[in-house]
C-alpha cells in the first residue's frame, strides 16, 4: 500500500514511524523544512520538500497512492491560511484526478467547538469557534468533506491538546510554575497521547472510517486540577489564579470521545500521563 503523508512533523512522523515498521508501507513524506530531510528519511521511502499549495508538485507525489495523510501544522498564527485552507483547496483539486486514492485521513482540533462553557460537545454540535485560527479550521474540515465521494472516503479526527515523547506536560507547561494566570481554571481541557493518535489513525485507516469523530482521552481536567497535580508532582512552585481578570482561553468544551469507542476503538491512555 502506498501512503503520502503531508504535513509530517510531530505527529505524521510517528505515524510514519508505525506504518514502517508493522505495515511496511510505502511512505511518502512531506515536508516544508529542507533541513528535516534526513530526519524523515529514515521512516519514509521518499520525502518531498514542498509548500501545500503548490499543485504541480502535490500531484506528481500523489500519483499511484492509495491513502492520504493530511496533518499539517502551521509555524505561528500569520501562517495557518496557507497551512491549512489553501493545501487543503490544493489537495482537494488535485484528488479529483487520481482514482487510486481511496481515503483521505484528517488531523483537526478539538478547538473548532469554541467556547461552549465547558458543556459536552459530540459531533453531531456544530462547530462555533471563537477566534480567526478556529474559523480557518471550521473552514478547512468544510473543504475535506466536500470533497467526500463513493471512491474517496474522509475521515476528520478532531485532536485535543497532543502530548507525548519529548512533548510531555512538564515541558507544554514550563513556564507555569510560580505564575498568576487569568481566571479561575475551571475551564476544560481535552487531552491526547500520541501513542492514541497513531493508532487511531491506524484504526481509522484499518476500518475505512469517514466523517468527523473526536478523538479525546477520557479525563477531562479543569485546567486548575490538570496543573495542580502536574505542579505537584514535580514538586514545582503552584500557581495562583486570578479570577479578576477573564480567561484567555478561547475554547471550553467537555469533548465525547463516544463516536470512536462505538465505532470499536479503545485508547491506550484513557487517563493522563503526568
Amino acid at each position: 500500500m502506498n501512503i503520502a503523508i503531508i504535513g509530517c512533523g510531530y505527529v505524521g512522523c510517528a505515524v510514519a514511524q508505525y506504518w514502517q515498521q508493522k505495515m511496511t508501507f510505502i511512505i511518502t513524506a512531506t515536508t516544508t523544512t529542507p533541513e528535516r530531510v534526513p530526519k524523515l528519511q529514515a521512516v519514509a521511502q521518499k520525502v518531498v520538500v514542498t509548500q501545500g499549495n503548490d499543485q504541480v508538485k502535490l500531484k506528481l507525489l500523489l500519483q499511484d497512492q492509495d491513502i492520504v495523510l493530511l496533518s499539517v501544522g502551521a509555524k505561528g498564527l500569520n501562517y495557518y491560511q496557507d497551512a491549512y485552507i489553501n493545501t487543503a483547496k490544493t489537495l482537494v483539486s488535485v484528488l479529483q484526478d487520481i482514482p487510486s486514492i481511496k481515503q483521505l485521513i484528517y488531523t483537526g482540533s478539538y478547538s473548532v467547538y469554541g467556547d461552549q462553557n465547558g458543556a459536552w460537545v459530540d459531533e453531531e454540535i456544530p462547530a462555533n469557534p471563537t477566534n480567526i485560527n478556529g474559523e480557518i479550521l471550521r473552514e478547512t474540515e468544510e473543504i475535506l468533506l466536500a470533497a467526500s465521494s463513493e471512491n474517496l472516503r474522509i475521515c476528520i479526527l478532531r485532536l485535543g491538546g497532543i502530548y507525548g515523547p519529548n512533548r510531555e506536560l512538564v515541558k507544554i507547561f514550563s513556564k507555569v510554575p510560580g505564575t498568576t494566570r487569568p481566571g479561575n481554571g475551571d475551564d476544560v481541557t481535552n487531552w491526547i497521547h500520541l501513542d492514541d493518535i497513531v493508532a487511531a489513525i491506524e484504526f481509522v485507516r484499518q476500518n475505512r472510517l469517514q466523517g468527523i469523530y473526536n478523538l479525546v482521552d477520557d479525563a477531562h481536567l479543569t485546567s486548575r486540577e490538570l496543573l495542580d497535580t502536574l505542579l505537584a508532582k514535580y514538586s514545582l512552585p503552584q500557581l495562583t489564579w486570578d479570577s479578576s481578570i477573564k480567561s484567555n482561553r478561547s475554547y471550553n468544551a467537555t469533548v465525547s470521545n463516544q463516536k470512536i469507542k462505538a465505532a470499536g476503538y479503545k485508547l491506550i491512555h484513557p487517563q493522563m500521563i503526568f
